[in-house]
């Protein structure tokens, strides 16, 4: 019974290990966590205050998108533009969106000479309607504002 009572405290005291948890550094976690997450993707995407109603991701994204070039087309409508010469040009706007919401014109646009000549003034005109859209949340990766980065083409068609 000795025999028996000893080989039981025995087997119990070697059977601990199984019941340890592996500890995991936070370094690992993090790297493990970094390497899982999707970058190019964000969870909820940069909000107007008309667009604060939307609750899906896509319709998020369609009202973001929507008012950002309905402002910049009707901005530029208003303009009085005259081309000395037929214009076929697509431009893209690249803009950021900081931690703070706070919109940013990245590059000058890259247009060619003969859109440059013809409108001289486009640069400024689009400078100054991105600056008067109304203020906006930043995006949010897992509850974290984070700065996004955005482009969209501006296509310029004109006649003689």
């Amino acid at each position: 019974m000795k025999y028996a009572v000893f080989i039981l405290l025995v087997i119990i005291l070697n059977s601990c290990q199984f019941f340890e948890t592996e500890k995991i550094s936070s370094e690992t976690f993090y790297e493990q966590e970094k390497a899982q997450l999707d970058w190019k993707d964000v969870d909820r995407y940069p909000t107007f205050p008309a667009c604060m109603s939307f609750t899906e991701k896509a319709e998020q994204k369609k009202c973001f998108e929507t008012t950002v070039l309905d402002h910049l087309y009707r901005s530029i409508e208003n303009r009085d533009l005259e081309a000395t010469q037929a214009l076929h040009d697509t431009l893209w706007i690249e803009f950021v969106i900081a931690k703070n919401g706070e919109l940013i014109l990245r590059n000058p646009l890259d247009m060619d000479s003969l859109t440059k000549a013809s409108l001289p003034h486009l640069t400024a005109w689009i400078q100054e309607s991105m600056d008067s859209l109304p203020r906006l949340e930043p995006a949010y990766k897992r509850g974290i504002p984070v700065r996004s980065h955005y482009s969209f083409p501006l296509v310029l068609a004109t006649t003689d």
